[in-house]
């Protein structure tokens, strides 16, 4: 059981004073298992150990032999396994932070396993698609949390993990109708432990935001380095040689993992088509303007995007 749910009973009959003290020594969970120790898996365990909140024992799991030797080389988990399913019968808590598309089978994997009242959490950056592969397995006396932290950068793997990744960063959560109140406070508790910010949205909502906000960008970063790649060789070497600051922008976008956007892009096809045919639209009226040398259409795109970096600031997520 989470010892987030018998720290409950501490917090009813405490004080505040009490209560912060319970909770600056309590962790959320006894067990966690990461299953997928890359860029978020790996950094939820170094944030676990290095505030010693979220978990006593940590566990991570990969079928990869390489990577479970870089992860047993790192020292980011107290045991390193191969078996997801092994070591989801350990676990008051799974998280899974594997690709979208491997959601189902992981899950399929690890659900039998898990011990009643355990809870299983995922980082999927999609979630209508997700929860309806992980729905068929799920288990009426195992809660299921779904879950995003928008945080990340252009790289993968043990290594690419730290601590900080999710400081003021926003985590959105998808709780089911069904949901254990205590299960999603638990994986809450978890997150606001990473550090990050909070919001709670249905899958729908969740995916059409995602689809503008990350998805988009990232198409047209793999698009535009695409149309740049495919450019005559002479024109393709002064693109590299004297790149700016707005392609060097996009090409480090475009250096995230293939596999995981692959699986994005497909799993989000339906508000990311949307969402693309709309900017489509806006980029053709962009297109007329500058055709037709229609300046205050052009200053007022430009000024909305510069209010919108503004806001980003002012919100400290640029």
């Amino acid at each position: 059981m989470s010892s987030t749910l018998s720290e409950a009973s501490v917090s009813d009959s405490s004080g505040p004073e009490a209560r912060a003290a319970a909770e600056a020594v309590t962790p959320v969970f006894e067990t966690l298992v990461v299953v997928g120790p890359g860029l978020i898996g790996s950094s939820v365990l170094r944030r676990a150990q290095q505030k010693g909140t979220l978990a006593r024992t940590l566990i991570a799991v990969d079928v990869s032999p390489e990577v479970r030797a870089r992860v047993e080389e790192l020292g980011i988990a107290d045991r390193v396994m191969a078996d997801a399913a092994e070591a989801a019968a350990l676990a008051d808590c799974v998280m899974l932070c594997v690709p979208v598309g491997a959601m189902g089978p992981v899950a399929a994997q690890v659900l039998p396993a898990m011990r009643p009242g355990a809870v299983l959490t995922e980082v999927g950056s999609t979630k209508v698609s997700v929860i309806e592969a992980i729905s068929p397995f799920l288990r009426p006396d195992v809660a299921y949390v779904p879950a995003h932290p928008m945080a990340g950068t252009e790289y993968s793997g043990p290594d690419a993990g730290f601590a900080t990744l999710f400081e003021d960063r926003w985590c959105l959560l998808t709780p089911l109708d069904g949901t254990p109140p205590e299960a999603l406070s638990a994986v809450r508790a978890l997150w606001e432990r990473c550090g990050a910010r909070l919001r709670e949205m249905t899958p729908a909502h969740h995916d059409r935001v995602c689809a503008i906000v990350s998805h988009l960008p990232h198409l047209l970063a793999f698009t535009i380095c695409g149309t740049a790649d495919d450019l005559a060789d002479e024109t393709r070497s002064e693109v590299l040689d004297f790149a700016a600051s707005g392609f060097r922008d996009f090409t480090r976008i475009a250096a995230s993992d293939p596999i995981m956007w692959r699986d994005v892009f497909l799993s989000n096809r339906e508000a990311l088509l949307e969402m693309l045919a709309r900017f489509m639209e806006d980029a053709q009226a962009m297109a007329r303007a500058i055709r037709w040398g229609d300046e205050d259409y052009i200053v007022d795109r430009i000024q909305r995007g510069r209010a919108i970096r503004k806001s980003l600031i002012e919100n400290r997520q640029a």
